[in-house]
């Protein structure tokens, strides 16, 4: 069983994060909050849900250039984890519920910023 989330949203990079984490800490929790909770809002929106299982999950990521590593951004995965947690849908973002996790990257010049599909595939 697959169920995948759209997620249309701008996601910041690792070095971004990384950047703001320097500037001022308050200013990188006040990102990750955004970003997750408008995850979480997403979500719920599309009326995601997932079962209390084990899966693997696919994050292909829409980039609008070549600029950013790819590392860089997988990193944002980490905003779309703990939004799903935050909302509920996710019991858990631990060992338990989720085993392997994966990236494909896709270039989309007619986008602005980087956005995310996301597909959970149960792990047996």
């Amino acid at each position: 069983m697959k169920k995948e989330l759209i997620l249309n949203m701008s996601f910041p990079s690792l070095n971004e994060y990384v950047l703001a984490e320097r500037t001022n800490r308050y200013v990188a929790a006040k990102m990750k909050k955004s970003k997750t909770t408008s995850v979480a809002y997403l979500a719920i929106s599309q009326k995601f849900d997932l079962d209390n299982k084990k899966y693997d999950v696919h994050f292909t990521w829409f980039k609008p250039d070549n600029k950013k590593d790819h590392d860089n951004i997988a990193f944002a995965k980490k905003f779309v984890l703990d939004g799903l947690v935050y909302a509920k849908i996710l019991q858990s973002d631990g060992c338990k519920h989720i085993n392997n996790l994966s990236d494909t990257f896709i270039l989309d010049k007619t986008r602005d910023y980087v956005s995310c599909k996301v597909e959970f595939i149960e792990s047996f």
